[in-house]
């Protein structure tokens, strides 16, 4: 289901509870929610939704995927940049990495490890402080 994009940044900056099972739900929200902003967003955090849920979604291109529980275990190359989000008004400077490896749970709720590099590790960045509480 297609939900609206919570934009009250004391709600947004509050930390995320830890993703169960009956969360799965949201994942698909998210997909939904996503598919729906395509032309001006490519990653959501569940709180982008209204649900405090460590649970985000990346577009990787041709697919979009969901991660339950993600967690960056390495990070490499930090650089400056400037980012926007559905959530805020405008772009700020932001400190991300050239490359991460993040463990996260699956739809099957399989425990995964997977790097990105560039442009997707960005996204991944950006979504996962948005589950931490943080604003860029």
């Amino acid at each position: 289901m297609v939900k609206e994009i919570m934009k009250d940044p004391l709600f947004l900056t509050q930390k995320s509870e830890p993703a169960t099972q009956a969360d799965i739900s949201v994942g698909r929200d998210l997909m939904d929610t996503l598919a729906a902003h395509r032309e001006g967003c490519v990653g959501m955090a569940a709180n982008m939704i209204g649900v405090r849920k460590n649970i985000i979604i990346v577009n990787r291109g041709m697919v979009d995927q969901v991660m339950f529980n993600p967690v960056i275990l390495s990070k490499k190359n930090s650089y400056d940049t400037e980012e926007g989000c559905l959530s805020l008004v405008g772009v700020r400077k932001t400190t991300r990495y050239e490359e991460i490896t993040v463990e996260f749970r699956d739809f099957a709720w399989k425990l995964q490890r997977q790097t990105f590099i560039g442009w997707t590790a960005q996204i991944v960045q950006h979504e996962i402080d948005h589950c931490n509480g943080i604003l860029i």
